[in-house]
């Protein structure tokens, strides 16, 4: 699914990010990604969708060698993964039900198969009957489930989720978390960047701590490691 090797990454401005990462993450796996602030999980995540290259190394995701992709090959990529972040990042003029729709209006999706499709995650998620609703009418939790959602319509094989509670109340982390443990259970690959020690000492998934661009621990069922 994902094979990195000696990856490195150095920023324009001499900031080295990652200093020599070598993880495989399987089909199917739920990964947390932890660590200080800092400590190089963003750029970790960003690598693996190819909105950062690295500096030095390999990194293959669905059979495909990211370094070296053209521009053209990145989309056929990102088609096969959704990204849920911690700010949203929904279309404030158009419905849930649009804002979801768009990514498979991308792809060219048939209007019937969109419209099924649609309202079958937004059904997963709570929220189909809120899909006339514009993000503003919204809570913080309701519009996360509807990112999710987004992230979820074209059947990706992975999804990757960078603090997807950070900005969320602890009752509606619990429920985004309950939503994404149920993704994973239908077979898609979940890695989640987190500061919530919470969630990962109490759902227990497989943890790569990440500290000075290094790798420091890779622990299945392991625990946060960091004060939060």
């Amino acid at each position: 699914m994902i094979d990195m090797q000696g990856v490195y990454k150095t920023y324009p401005n001499g900031v080295t990010a990652l200093n020599g990462i070598d993880v495989t993450i399987e089909q199917g796996e739920f990964v947390y990604v932890v660590g200080p602030s800092g400590a190089g999980k963003s750029t970790f995540i960003k690598l693996i969708f190819r909105e950062e290259k690295p500096s030095k190394g390999s990194i293959v995701v669905n059979n495909m060698d990211v370094p070296f992709l053209k521009w053209k090959q990145v989309p056929l990529l990102r088609r096969n993964i959704g990204v849920v972040y911690q700010d949203f990042k929904l279309l404030p003029k158009m419905t849930v039900y649009e804002n979801v729709a768009f990514a498979l209006e991308v792809i060219e999706e048939t209007p019937r198969n969109m419209r099924r499709r649609v309202m079958e995650v937004l059904d997963l998620v709570g929220l189909k009957n809120k899909a006339r609703f514009i993000p503003d009418e919204l809570s913080g939790g309701e519009q996360q489930r509807v990112s999710i959602a987004r992230a979820i319509v074209n059947y990706p094989k992975l999804l990757i989720a960078d603090e997807p509670t950070g900005n969320l109340d602890p009752d509606t982390s619990w429920d985004i978390m309950r939503i994404l443990d149920e993704i994973n259970a239908s077979g898609t690959t979940i890695i989640m960047a987190t500061h919530s020690k919470e969630i990962v000492n109490t759902i227990k998934k497989r943890v790569i701590a990440i500290e000075g661009g290094l790798i420091v621990r890779d622990e299945h069922r392991g625990d946060y490691g960091y004060e939060a």
